[in-house]
């Protein structure tokens, strides 16, 4: 994880890249899981 140095951008694409490849392998169970963290972290807006 520490191989982007100091650019967080390339660290931000790269994080957004895993976390999009990893979304169609989660279940129902765990997106929901995830949403609710987020939701409750305030990461989403509705």
């Amino acid at each position: 994880m520490a191989h982007f140095g100091p650019d967080p951008d390339l660290r931000r694409d790269e994080l957004i890249r895993v976390i999009e490849h990893s979304l169609p392998l989660l279940s129902t169970a765990e997106l929901e899981a995830l949403y609710y963290d987020m939701l409750t972290k305030d990461y989403i807006k509705q």
